[in-house]
């Protein structure tokens, strides 16, 4: 009986004789669930896109571990805290780093920027030198050479390589008392642009220089440094070296990694990917709705077939589940065209770029298959529980008439 009352369904679904109307509802339900599987499944590749093209926007901000002191800004014991990292045979190179808040000058025009003081090996953990387009990455020569981010270099027009235009950075003095003269306020010094990156929202107003330069800025002694940061050799094993370093070296270390680091980004990056989900959830619940009228449709329409299947002894139940199976041949039909049209579109985007955020950037999109689960998952439970739900009404609808 189960096997007559699928054959059923896929008659209904499949046959070209009978109502033209039932036929139109029925192939728009396929349609309507198409096009929002379709829908669906081509917003969360660009999303899975967007987080690998985040993931390499923020990987010349943070490394795969980043060392802090838990008592004060500056790193104790930074002789022994290298010599445990030097021999760890996890680790392909480390880098210290100071940063700070200052304020840039240049030509009476200022602005508030970032000071990102880090030593001759800073390139070995963050590959930021291949991201120069105008000038050279600073050859840490002189203390005074710095690699600028573009917005904050044209907004105060200061020119680059040039061995005469020098922009002024100030460093607020910590400390109370009276003021007598200008010194007492600040440190400063004049810097000189050799190149610059293009920048983003997580590398804004950087200002990229020798470690030397900030430590005379703040008055750190030589050899100072707020962070350490880490590049493994395979950053799949963050967690456990992690683990390792921590035991290793001891009280006052924090030790984050590239994700802790950034915590609140990928918060933001996985809220929005959340509501995004729903309301494409909610589309497809909605596009489910065509789906319930396609069953009380075709039910109306084989009304009189369903009372000769009866008296024939086809048992109630399994007539219910005819309407059930037709159901879930619509839904099945929808996903898999759904798709094939995203995968499809998403192979276009892939290699035309044809849809773009703006001139320079075009949607990025990841293919996994991780969402086609998600998506045939979403699909499947609203379009079974539709067709369960609205299938249940066959039975009561052919009893009462």
């Amino acid at each position: 009986m189960k096997n007559i009352a699928f054959y059923i369904a896929s008659r209904y679904l499949l046959a070209k004789k009978g109502s033209t109307a039932v036929t139109f509802i029925t192939w728009l339900a396929v349609g309507a669930m198409t096009v929002a599987v379709a829908a669906m499944f081509v917003i969360i590749s660009v999303f899975s896109g967007l987080e690998d093209l985040n993931k390499d926007l923020i990987s010349n901000l943070h490394a795969d571990l980043t060392i802090k002191s838990t008592s004060g800004k500056t790193i104790k014991d930074l002789e022994k805290i290298s010599s445990i990292l030097k021999n760890n045979k996890e680790i392909n190179n480390f880098s210290r780093v100071i940063e700070e808040k200052i304020y840039i000058n240049y030509n009476g025009k200022g602005d508030i920027a970032f000071l990102r003081g880090v030593d001759s090996a800073y390139t070995k953990v963050n590959p930021i030198d291949k991201n120069v387009f105008y000038g050279t990455y600073p050859n840490f020569t002189y203390s005074n050479e710095v690699l600028m981010e573009n917005s904050l270099d044209n907004r105060l027009s200061i020119p680059v390589a040039s061995s005469s235009d020098y922009a002024t950075v100030f460093m607020p003095k910590p400390g109370t008392g009276i003021i007598n003269k200008e010194e007492d306020i600040y440190n400063k010094k004049d810097i000189l642009v050799t190149g610059v990156f293009p920048g983003n929202d997580q590398l804004d107003n950087y200002i990229i220089s020798p470690i030397e330069l900030a430590e005379e800025l703040l008055n750190l002694p030589k050899k100072s440094a707020y962070q350490i940061v880490i590049k493994l050799k395979n950053p799949e094993n963050t967690d456990s070296v992690k683990e390792s370093l921590l035991s290793s070296l001891g009280k006052n270390i924090e030790i984050k990694t590239k994700e802790e680091e950034n915590a609140a980004f990928w918060k933001m990056i996985n809220t929005e990917k959340l509501f995004i989900y729903l309301i494409f959830a909610l589309v497809i619940f909605i596009t489910t709705f065509n789906l319930a009228g396609a069953i009380i449709i075709l039910q109306l329409d084989k009304k009189e077939q369903a009372k000769s299947l009866i008296s024939l002894g086809f048992p109630l139940n399994h007539l219910r589940r005819t309407y059930f199976y037709t159901g879930v041949l619509i839904v099945i039909s929808g996903i898999i065209t759904g798709l094939i049209l995203g995968t499809a579109l998403c192979y276009f985007q892939l290699y035309t770029e044809f849809f773009r955020a703006n001139e320079a950037l075009p949607f990025p999109v990841k293919i996994i298959g991780k969402n086609y689960f998600i998506v045939v998952f979403t699909a499947s439970i609203f379009g079974f529980t539709i067709s369960w739900f609205f299938s249940k009404i066959s039975k009561e609808y052919i009893i009462k008439n």
